[in-house]
């Protein structure tokens, strides 16, 4: 057949880029069926093949880079991802039970167990997310030289829940100080060989870009709550409560309280949208700061990434998610019809509730991996594509005097990544 479907991707043809910049070679249709056969498997495994996938997903995008002529190579293996996660989950075990015992306990350390479980376990994961990037940048090479990471991960992650504190407190204004804070911990602890790496992005640079869409979702919807709450005569509701009586909601919504609710939803659902419709043109904004932000010695890049490219990878995912969708939904209704059939045939009874929660949940394990499987093929390989593609480099002599140094890290920071679920690519 030479008809072609509109959500085919266009037929691969390799981009004509500068020899000093980057360019990614990769066959869409290629990592689709490396995808959809990793889903399959991960299904027939009950996910333990992903670590085999991931490692595939990293050979294909690595391989597939190219760096002003040079190739990148991943160099790791599934079974020391298997083996890191392993030794995680053995660590995390007892840290669980410990906290899960502190529960049970009477006094204050019972009470504030869980607020101890949730501290831990967060600088645990930005541990992790230190760790991991750590395993990953050992596992790469560009030119026969490996990249590396020193510097402490609990430091790192002392750090990151500082600012993740902050950003918090501020309804998200301290996120550019955080994000360009935390760059640099992580490139000045970074390095290509013995060329170490540093990062230059101004915090206020992204701030100024940035502000009109803090404002756009944030301010319009703390604007709307205010406004919501000055509606309120609170001295009525105080009034209503305290009288009781049988018409008690009557009076709490003479006093405003409907309306207030009205603007509330309004803003909120205002707030919504214009996050779904902004992110695109934010995820552009930052990529394109942060891929400016980087340094190697004198190696300077630059990026022409373009936000209307990024709104059009991400339409094209809604338009493939939404057809996934309608055939996702004939499946799950036949998969419902056959499951009151079954009931009516076997009758009622713990067999047949077996059976139909397996197919309930078989159902749901297959809908999220379709999305995901959808999500890493439409926005995830185009998106890492058009970042390279559009990565323009100067100073690339910085390069031509490098020496190798540097060890492969251990997998257990990638595996605790995984465990706790903010692992990455």
């Amino acid at each position: 057949m030479t008809a072609t479907s509109s959500f085919d991707p266009p037929a691969d043809t390799a981009p004509a880029s500068p020899p000093n910049g980057g360019r990614f070679t990769g066959n869409e249709r290629a990592f689709w069926r490396l995808l959809i056969r990793g889903a399959v498997l991960l299904l027939a495994t009950l996910g333990i093949y992903r670590f085999w996938l991931a490692t595939d997903v990293r050979r294909f995008l690595w391989s597939n880079t190219e760096i002003a002529g040079d190739g990148l190579e991943y160099i790791g293996t599934a079974r020391e991802l298997l083996l890191g996660f392993l030794i995680a989950i053995a660590l995390l075990v007892p840290i669980n039970a410990a906290f899960f015992l502190a529960a049970l306990s009477r006094g204050v350390i019972g009470q504030i167990a869980g607020l101890l479980a949730l501290i831990a376990l967060a600088l645990l994961g930005q541990f992790a997310v230190y760790r991991a990037r750590r395993y990953r940048l050992s596992r790469t090479v560009y030119r026969g030289i490996r990249f590396h990471q020193t510097g402490s991960a609990w430091r790192y992650a002392l750090c990151a829940i500082f600012w993740w504190a902050m950003i918090a407190l501020t309804l998200g204004l301290a996120y550019p100080w955080a994000l360009a804070s935390l760059e640099r911990f992580k490139l000045r602890n970074t390095y290509y060989g013995d060329l170490q790496g540093h990062f230059v992005g101004s915090g206020w640079k992204l701030f100024f870009r940035g502000a009109l869409f803090w404002l756009v979702i944030v301010g319009s919807f703390g604007f709307g709550l205010l406004m919501a709450f000055d509606a309120v005569n609170w001295s009525a509701v105080g009034a209503a409560v305290r009288g009781g009586g049988d018409d008690i909601m009557g009076r709490v919504e003479a006093a405003g309280v409907a309306p207030a609710l009205v603007v509330a939803v309004l803003s909120i659902g205002w707030s919504m949208v214009a996050l779904a419709v902004l992110y695109p043109a934010f995820q552009a904004m930052v990529l394109r700061w942060w891929i400016a932000g980087l340094r190697f010695g004198a190696l300077t890049p630059g990026s022409q990434l373009r936000t209307r490219a990024v709104y059009a990878i991400y339409l094209r995912f809604m338009w493939i998610a939404l057809a996934a969708g309608v055939i996702l939904a004939i499946g799950t209704a036949i998969m419902l019809a056959f499951t009151s059939a079954l009931e009516v045939g076997i009758g009622k009874g713990m067999r047949a509730e077996l059976i139909a929660t397996a197919i309930l949940i078989g159902t749901y394990v297959v809908i999220a991996l379709a999305y995901s499987t959808i999500y890493q093929a439409a926005v995830k390989f185009r998106l890492w594509k058009a970042g390279f593609e559009s990565v323009e480099l100067s100073g690339l002599e910085a390069l031509d005097n490098v020496k190798a140094v540097g060890a492969a890290s251990s997998a257990v920071g990638e595996g605790l990544a995984d465990a706790l679920n903010v692992g990455g690519i």
